[in-house]
């Protein structure tokens, strides 16, 4: 009852009163893009006035700087550029003015996303130090940057643009999303580059709002100095190798030996090497070593003979420091080190055991041996003589008592013997007289005579004889007359036999055989006698011995030694002891020798007695002879300088010895005496300077000689040996050879080295010293010149990089120069190589000639051509054609460098495209975007620029008719990288009811005006085949979820969607319709379209149709006709007169209800809506508007408040919370998608029930509206609420 009432009431009032009603501003959410150019259309205000009154508008606010509105149209543009990044949306305030009042509101602005900023790196550069042995695959840094923007703008992708060197590329890896740099490939300190330096790029994903669908990108680049850090991974390493060096024995402690060398291969480290000897093949602390320099020198006493030849020292190079291993690296090498030996050692004896073995010899000085008597041949003594030294020579002789039965073997020796004593008399040993000997063997070192060795020598004697008859005496002497007669007895030997049964009984026989020549024994009586006269020559033999043999009866033998004497008559002549004699003597010393004769005739006879003479000679009266004694001597100074130097200092003389008998016999003997020779003479030159000249270059070339000669005899002392004192700088070696009269001296160039005439050494003055073997010196002045030779290697001289213009047929580019040291000099150009860079690499071409001048000209027989290759490189080789030693070329060869320019001779070519372009014409206006083409110019720099433009089109309908058309199109020129695009949009609307396409021909014009053209085909897709979609949402709510809902209808149907217009289904003078219309164009990219038909066939499919009801389709089809608006003034005078009839009687009702004045119930409930959706999750900046959904922002609702208590409204006092409770908002987040559809179903059984709904929320309360409106033939003009607020009015 109080609803009806206050109805009343309220259509009174309205009708009583005649007031201007304010314009209404259609609230709403406007989105704008941030990078919207000056001057451009923003949006456009919406607003209304229900009496038709031309409006004015204005913007007002704090933001209201950044745009400016046409007061006449309502049309905002942009002012000032906007910002997302400072805020994405924005208030204005708007005005809207009606020539009598106005309204105020507020529209939120969101403003979205173009990609307007680069990004930023973090830091201004990422330097950082890594050691050489980090992991591959270890993360080094991480180059962060961050972009303003958002969404697929702000996303960054990084990348390493160029590493340098250029080596290092593959050694380091970035990943794209994070900017993490990773280390690809191991480094390397000492094979690889110290550092690094890579160029880090950011890029943006792009993107733009106002100019889509192209995108820009924006990329900031940083460099990070990556240096490698050397660690201690390698071992040192010695250099200098082989290591060999020499030493005396005995040398001096401290004395230095040789030095070794190590390095540290960690460069970037260079640790100190420390130096120790690890192992050595002799005694330890023979030698010691510097630890810090690493010189070896000698920390004992040298023993050759003890240690050997050589040493062999293990050398070890320890870093001080640890590696990355933890220990200190070393290496080891081996150093030989050979011993030089000097004479420090006597001869010795030494006793040996039964082995070969050395070490089984022992120094001895007492040796026994067993000899039988009368036995000949070797006694072994167990004797041998060594000499330690390494050049030794032994003499052995032999003294004592009896020394003359054995000799000694050998009597020299130049190595290790075994000595033995040789029976030279063997009948002295004879046990009966004698069972021991006792001899001394001296061992003398030849080279120095004070180093000698004797050993004692025990002959042990042992007896033949045992239980044999027995002589009286063991030897006979017997005497008889040389060519005595047979038969003539020398005497009766008889033996003794101790065995009685022997007595008597003994027969005697003379031994050997050999002497039964000359005698013979009666063998019973013991008479011996002459057997053959003829036979007994004392000077033959005076001497005989034989053995007279005595055999018992058990054939014992027994025996006696007869020494037979022959005595003697002249017979013979005297006889030299030697058959020559030679001695030594150094000139101006004495000499003495004693020549020795025997005669072989009786002894202290005159047939015996000698006299010695010397024959006449040549120098034999430089000499004289004792005639008694023999004793040869000199008789003045001997000078070997005055003897003929053929005979070598050699004197021979002839001695005589002749004996007193009768008749006297002589004989002679050569005696040779070596007249030695002393160094009394100085080298002495024969020129007093010498001048040669020799060519430059030539490695031990021959320079001259000089000669010198020493008047000493003996190559001992008249031997020179030639130097270089001063002035040779080490460029000379002189070498010392035999010349037939004295020494010549071969001066050469080193054969290390080559002399330079180019050096400031033209000339060099030599101090060639001659020196004998003492050091007798005498110098020389040796000028010698250097001559010129055409040795030098041509070089080339530094050539800038030329220019050349492509398409150039001849003439001359640039030359080649070199240089040549040498005087004289012919230099010719020969071609090595030449490589043009084509597409990037080098390939071989041959676009130029290289004259043998030098010059490079052109190839005629090629075209250079910019676009095939940019840059030749030309490597050439200069030949000295005089060139007289050495090579004749250049060490490197030269390089030119030859850019090829561009000049504009390419016109832009188009880039095919599979692309079929197709435009809707209604939904096409002034700047759309329709097609696109790309082009690119092969030429380069300011050629290779290219602008589009439209120079005619043409329509071809489907009857394959063609129509000259106005320039409906437009070319707009951008650029990608190095492809130009241009973008084909419209200049203006397009006719919607043509069918058929478009014939677009665009010219691609590049800046040398070169052209070309292509035909672009735009099918057009006409007004048939437009599809309007009914939605149950308002149109803000629509324009929210467009993108969801264009995805689902490309989902469903697999086309190009393009949104022709998105509208209110009814004209918008009436706020209850909730429903919206979407003007669409189902397009696919061959040109075809879909009919409203074929549309509703595809997304009725259940996979597509549930998701598109809950965006809130309800019809497919054309746009529901909005029918024409009742007049109002009709219902107005309706309800005046109901108002008047029954006024009086609910006027007294209402006031009695009302508790309050009416005025402050409206403000109560104002602020209580305000104040209730202060937490709502929907909230946006704003003022509260009473009466509305809430607040002006996008998905507002201003359809009225339903089924609401005007108890909860109206009646309610300040304190009042109640409202809180209640959601005003049609598009609450209480309720899902699902919810809506429930209570959609919902309305549609209440309405069945016939009776007036009731609804819980405005929006339900509409949608059942709209239903009843399909449903019923009168249409509602409205409905009552009982809680309308004024300002509804």
């Amino acid at each position: 009852m109080e609803g009806i009432t206050g109805s009343v009431l309220l259509m009174c009032f309205i009708g009583l009163i005649d007031a201007n009603t304010s314009p209404s501003i259609e609230p709403g959410v406007f989105s704008i893009c941030e990078d919207t150019p000056k001057d451009h259309h923003a949006f456009t205000i919406l607003a209304t006035d229900l009496e038709g009154d031309t409006l004015t508008y204005e913007i007002n606010g704090p933001n209201a700087a950044y745009f400016t509105v046409n007061r006449i149209t309502g049309d905002v543009s942009i002012e000032k550029n906007l910002d997302r990044e400072a805020s994405n949306y924005m208030t204005l305030g708007v005005y809207v003015y009606d020539g009598q009042t106005g309204t105020q509101k507020d529209l939120t602005l969101i403003i979205e996303e173009a990609n307007d900023n680069k990004p930023i790196f973090q830091e201004q550069s990422y330097d950082i130090d890594v050691n050489e042995n980090t992991a591959i695959g270890a993360s080094l840094f991480k180059a962060e940057a961050t972009d303003a923007d958002t969404s697929s703008a702000g996303v960054i992708t990084y990348s390493i643009d160029e590493v340098t060197p250029s080596a290092g590329s593959s050694l380091f890896s970035i990943v794209a999303t994070t900017g993490e740099v990773r280390l690809n490939g191991s480094l390397n300190y000492t094979a690889l580059s110290t550092f690094y330096r890579l160029k880090i790029n950011a890029t943006d994903g792009g993107g733009s709002c106002y100019y889509r669908p192209i995108k820009n990108y924006f990329s900031r680049v940083v460099f990070s100095f990556v240096t490698v850090v050397d660690v201690p991974d390698l071992d040192p390493q010695f250099i200098g190798l082989p290591y060999v060096g020499e030493v005396e024995e005995h040398a001096l402690l401290d004395t230095s030996v040789l030095r070794v060398t190590a390095m540290d291969q960690d460069t970037g480290v260079n640790d100190k090497l420390l130096f120790s000897i690890e192992d050595s093949t002799a005694a330890v602390g023979l030698f010691n070593i510097s630890q810090i320099d690493g010189i070896i020198f000698v920390s004992s006493d040298i023993d050759r003979e003890e240690i050997g030849d050589t040493v062999t020292l293990t050398v070890k190079a320890t870093e001080s420091k640890v590696n990355i291993h933890g220990v200190q690296a070393s290496t080891t090498t081996d150093v030989q080190i050979n011993i030089i030996d000097k004479n420090d050692n006597p001869p010795k004896f030494y006793k040996c055991g039964d082995t070969a073995d050395e070490r089984s010899c022992v120094i001895a000085s007492d040796f026994t041996g067993d000899v039988v008597e009368h036995s000949l041949g070797a006694v072994f003594i167990n004797m041998t003589v060594k000499d330690l030294d390494k050049i030794k020579k032994t003499k052995l002789t032999l003294e004592g008592l009896n020394s003359d039965v054995f000799s000694v073997e050998p009597q020299s020796t130049a190595s290790d013997s075994i000595v033995q004593l040789l029976v030279k008399q063997p009948q002295n040993l004879d046990y009966e007289n004698i069972q021991t000997i006792v001899l001394s063997v001296i061992a003398i070192d030849e080279d120095d005579t004070s180093f000698r060795s004797t050993a004692t020598v025990t002959i042990n004697i042992k007896d033949a004889n045992d239980n044999s008859p027995l002589f009286v005496k063991d030897t006979y002497k017997l005497e008889v007359a040389e060519h005595s007669p047979a038969g003539t007895v020398l005497g009766n030997i008889t033996a003794d036999d101790p065995d009685t049964m022997d007595e008597g009984n003994i027969t005697y026989k003379l031994l050997p055989e050999s002497i039964l020549l000359y005698f013979d024994v009666d063998p019973h009586t013991g008479a011996v006698y002459v057997k053959n006269a003829t036979l007994l020559d004392r000077e033959v033999r005076s001497l005989y011995s034989a053995t007279l043999q005595a055999r018992d009866t058990d054939c014992k033998p027994g025996s006696t030694v007869l020494e037979i004497t022959l005595t003697d008559i002249n017979d013979h002549p005297p006889v030299m002891n030697r058959d020559s004699y030679q001695e030594f003597v150094k000139e101006g010393q004495q000499f003495g020798l004693k020549i020795q004769a025997t005669d072989a005739d009786e002894s202290d006879t005159n047939n015996s007695q000698l006299v010695f003479g010397i024959e006449p000679s040549r120098y034999s009266d430089n000499f004289t002879i004792n005639p008694e004694t023999g004793v040869l001597t000199n008789r003045g100074k001997l000078d070997r300088e005055a003897l003929d130097p053929d005979l070598d200092g050699r004197i021979e003389l002839n001695v005589t010895a002749t004996d007193k008998g009768t008749p006297p016999l002589s004989t002679m003997v050569p005696v040779i005496i070596n007249v030695e020779d002393v160094n009394d003479n100085g080298p002495k030159f024969k020129a007093l300077s010498y001048k040669f000249s020799v060519k430059e270059g030539e490695k031990g070339a021959f320079v001259g000689s000089v000669q010198a000669e020493d008047l000493d005899q003996t190559t001992e002392f008249n031997r020179i040996s030639y130097s270089i004192n001063n002035g040779g700088f080490g460029s000379f070696i002189i070498r010392t050879f035999a010349d037939e009269r004295g020494y010549r001296g071969n001066l050469t160039v080193d054969f290390d080295l080559e002399l330079d005439y180019e050096s400031t050494h033209k000339q060099y003055k030599l101090q060639v010293e001659a020196a004998d073997l003492e050091q007798e010196k005498a110098t020389v002045t040796v000028e010698v010149d250097v001559l010129d030779v055409n040795d030098e290697r041509p070089e080339f001289k530094p050539s800038e990089p030329v220019k050349v213009k492509e398409n150039t047929t001849s003439g001359a580019v640039g030359s080649f120069t070199a240089q040549d040291k040498d005087g004289n000099h012919s230099l010719v150009y020969e071609l090595e190589s030449m490589k043009c860079r084509c597409n990037g690499s080098m390939t071989d071409c041959s676009w130029f000639i290289l004259d043998p001048t030098g010059e490079v000209r052109v190839n005629p027989e090629h075209t250079m051509d910019y676009e095939q290759c940019d840059l030749a490189v030309i490597e050439a080789q200069v030949v000295d054609e005089y060139t007289e030693k050495g090579e004749n070329n250049s060490v490197t060869t030269g390089e030119m460098v030859i850019e090829i320019e561009d000049i504009n001779d390419n016109a832009p070519e188009f880039i095919l495209s599979n692309s079929v372009f197709v435009v809707v014409s209604e939904g096409a206006s002034k700047g759309t975007s329709v097609a696109g083409v790309s082009a690119s110019d092969r030429d380069s720099l300011i050629h290779r620029q290219v602008e589009f433009e439209v120079t005619s089109v043409h329509f071809e309908d489907n009857n394959n008719k063609i129509t000259d058309m106005r320039m409906l199109y437009e070319a707009i020129t951008t650029q990608q990288k190095d492809i130009y695009v241009g973008i084909i949009q419209t200049t203006e609307g397009l006719d919607t009811s043509l069918e058929g396409r478009y014939l677009v021909s665009v010219s691609a014009t590049d800046s040398g005006k070169l052209s070309t053209s292509t035909v672009l085909e735009i099918f057009a897709v006409d007004e048939s085949f437009r599809v309007n979609l009914k939605f149950t949402q308002s149109k803000a709510m629509v324009e929210k979820n467009l993108d969801e809902i264009t995805r689902a209808l490309i989902f469903a149907t697999k086309a190009e969607v393009e949104i022709a217009a998105i509208r209110p289904d009814v004209p918008e003078s009436s706020r209850a319709s909730g429903n919206t219309i979407i003007v669409a164009y189902f397009v696919y990219s061959n040109g075809t379209a879909l009919t409203s038909t074929e549309v509703e066939t595809l997304i009725s499919d259940p996979d597509h149709v549930y998701t598109l009801i809950e965006l809130g389709l309800a019809d497919i089809g054309k746009a529901p006709v909005v029918e024409a608006e009742t007049d109002p003034l009709r219902y107005i005078l309706m309800g005046m007169v109901a108002g008047l009839i029954v006024v009086l009687t609910v006027l007294t009702t209402s006031l009695m209800c009302t508790r309050r004045n009416y005025r402050r119930k409206l403000k109560a409930a104002k602020a209580m809506n305000s104040a209730s959706m202060v937490t709502s999750n929907n909230q946006k900046s704003g003022a509260v508007v009473p009466g509305t959904n809430k607040y002006t922002m996008e998905g507002a609702n201003p359809v009225l408040n339903l089924n609401i208590d005007t108890t909860m409204v109206l009646d309610m006092d300040e304190d009042s919370s109640d409202v809180d409770k209640v959601s005003l908002n049609s598009l609450d987040d209480r309720y899902s998608m699902n919810e809506v559809s429930n209570m959609s179903i919902q309305e549609e059984e209440e309405e069945d029930d016939g009776g007036p709904p009731k609804y819980i929320e405005p929006l339900r309360a509409a949608l059942a509206q709209q239903g009843q409106k399909k449903a019923s033939d009168k249409p509602h003009v409205g409905f009552i609420n009982p809680a309308f607020s004024t300002t509804d009015l």
